[in-house]
């Protein structure tokens, strides 16, 4: 080890420390997850994007395991460990360590294969918006323990996009597929815009009989069809989606045959909304106007919004310094309502110094026999300590 990498390794250990002694004493306790997990849990759980960059191998005795790509699975695995008769049982936990995704070779400084997270979870608060509030304040003040103090906040909320599209009166199926392609902008787009012209194309595509067998409606029937059109076509079924998943995916595909086109007002709605940006302070009252304009109530979600900002500021957060997008999630797919990063001076949008978000469901897919109410988020220590030690924060 060089005088140089020993130096950096060493302002690390002592940064960590520094982030987990405010948030063990904010009543966080200190865990330390497994470094390899099983894959499944996490090629279910992380969506598309971040599947193709986890490290998956397969042990001896055949089974499929993973170099954990984030430490907020483990930590929920851990959790239901402890807790898995009762997933609702409140905990706070926090953790410092690696984890490990796949990059380019071209990628640069900030986003190295082998990178170390600081972060908070917390399980089973019925009081989510002032969880949200207490985990985006308390992140903000480890960063600013470690030296930080120029950053600034940036929100999004998937769960007002949710009840916008429910609100609509758009098919279930419709909403489905729009919230699963929000977190790929191109195709978010390109599926908006295949609703509001032409919904049936994808299903003109399918054979005749097998579109029969799959608008029985069915579930058992649809899988025994995908079977049989595979085996007809010498076709082995490969990839992390199970012939169950693609059955019913196909039997979406298959309801649009008759479907009548998405109109051009709830289109144009859609469109609007994910195209609001700017301070978090004016967005709730420019989003109430769009969903009026529109004769859409989705006044519930919005009320969740303003309160989740006042908690926000009544935690100690200048609002001058958090902004919206409705067009932001995260390259997570877990996430279900809440998100947010911090940013640094100095470092790319495509580069948060931490962030985080509400994840109910997520503890049902690591092997809960509920969803569980969830909010945390992880701060990139690496890309911290650039930021302080290169005097930009």
């Amino acid at each position: 080890m060089s005088a140089e990498t020993a130096k950096n390794f060493d302002a690390l250990e002592a940064q960590a420390q520094l982030l987990m002694s405010v948030f063990t004493k904010a009543g966080h306790e200190a865990v330390a997850p497994a470094v390899i997990q099983p894959a499944n849990v996490f090629l279910d759980a992380v969506g598309e994007q971040l599947r193709a960059r986890t490290y998956v191998f397969t042990d001896p005795n055949g089974a499929e395991l993973c170099l954990r790509p984030d430490l907020t699975v483990p930590t929920c695995r851990l959790h239901i460990a402890r807790h898995g008769s009762a997933p609702q049982t409140p905990a706070k936990y926090c953790y410092n360590g690696p984890a490990f995704r796949y990059q380019s070779q071209n990628a640069d400084a900030n986003h190295p294969r082998e990178f170390r997270q600081a972060g908070i979870e917390r399980f089973g608060d019925t009081a989510r918006e002032q969880a949200e509030a207490e985990t985006i304040a308390l992140i903000v003040r480890a960063l600013e323990t470690a030296g930080l103090n120029s950053w600034s906040v940036h929100l999004g909320d998937l769960g007002l996009l949710r009840s916008i599209l429910a609100s609509a009166s758009i098919p279930p199926r419709w909403q489905k597929r729009l919230a699963e392609a929000f977190w790929r902008p191109d195709v978010f787009r390109s599926e908006l815009k295949r609703l509001t012209s032409a919904p049936a194309a994808s299903a003109r595509a399918l054979p005749l009989e097998f579109k029969s067998a799959l608008a029985s409606g069915d579930n058992f029937s649809k899988e025994i069809a995908v079977n049989a059109l595979l085996e007809k076509n010498s076709l082995e079924p490969i990839g992390t989606r199970t012939v169950a998943e693609v059955a019913e995916c196909l039997g979406e595909i298959a309801a649009d045959l008759d479907a009548k086109p998405l109109d051009a007002m709830t289109a144009r709605l859609i469109e609007n909304y994910v195209a609001v940006s700017g301070p978090a302070r004016s967005s709730g009252e420019r989003i109430a106007l769009l969903l009026k304009g529109a004769n859409v109530n989705a006044r519930a979600a919005l009320d969740v919004f303003d309160r989740r900002l006042a908690l926000i500021a009544n935690a100690g957060i200048d609002l001058d310094r958090v902004a919206f997008s409705a067009d932001f999630g995260r390259n997570l797919e877990y996430y279900t309502g809440l998100v947010f990063e911090v940013r640094a001076p100095g470092l790319g949008l495509d580069s948060p110094v931490a962030g985080g978000g509400r994840y109910d469901g997520l503890m049902r897919l690591a092997g809960a026999n509920a969803d569980v109410a969830a909010v945390g988020a992880a701060i990139h220590t690496e890309r911290l300590l650039s930021v302080i030690s290169g005097g930009r924060s």
